[in-house]
């Protein structure tokens, strides 16, 4: 990235020095993916850079390692990724449809208490994890989900909803309600103004958020 030809000599290297020690950091951040993925392919019976992967030698190269992960019954990183992928899908589902719900509300000039209810629905994120994996844990043992997909995804729920109330929020402050007043009165109800009006305006937040 070049600096205009008036900058001064002292800008210039700060500018580069910048640049080196970004690209630094996200090297040192990157560096390993250049190591652990060729191990991934490797056909011996411990991960390690064998002689014959070196000498680049196709026998050396397999995909027993990701046919283990996936359809292995011993190895239990296959069931981690599906339990994973499983609960992502509800939890993102109902984070996006918690966080757009309670955003709206917050962008309502008529909602009372707003600085309170927004600081109790991003405590999540500000609370220690550690802190709030323990009341969850604690809360979800008394209807006994601890150990279910119920439990852990609601967990997840209650995790990423702030996330969403962020983004919608910072999508509803730049909204135009004159939008909405028009659509009510030409006569459309407020599930049909929200459908067709007012979220496909803060869909990029929701986006975002979920």
């Amino acid at each position: 990235m070049a600096v205009p030809s008036y900058t001064e000599v002292r800008y210039r290297i700060w500018h580069y020095s910048y640049l080196i020690i970004c690209a630094s950091i996200f090297f040192f951040l990157v560096a390993p993916l250049f190591v652990i993925i060729p191990l991934s392919f490797n056909a011996e019976q411990y991960i390690h850079f064998s002689d014959k992967m070196l000498a680049l030698d196709p026998d050396a190269f397999s995909l027993r390692w990701y046919e283990d992960m996936i359809y292995g019954t011993k190895n239990p990183w296959g069931l981690a990724v599906r339990n994973s992928l499983f609960i992502a899908f509800f939890a993102t589902i109902g984070s996006t449809v918690l966080g757009t719900i309670a955003a709206l509300g917050l962008s309502s000039r008529y909602m009372p208490y707003k600085a309170f209810i927004m600081s109790v629905l991003i405590s999540p994120m500000i609370v220690p994890l550690i802190i709030s994996a323990s009341a969850i844990f604690f809360s979800a043992a008394k209807f006994g989900v601890a150990s279910t997909y119920t439990g852990v995804i609601l967990a997840h729920i209650i995790l990423g909803t702030p996330f969403v109330v962020i983004t919608v929020t910072a999508t509803l402050s730049g909204f135009d309600d004159s939008i909405t007043r028009a659509a009510s009165s030409l006569g459309s109800n407020p599930s049909n103004t929200f459908f067709k009006i007012t979220m496909p305006l803060i869909l990029p937040g929701i986006i975002s958020g979920a």
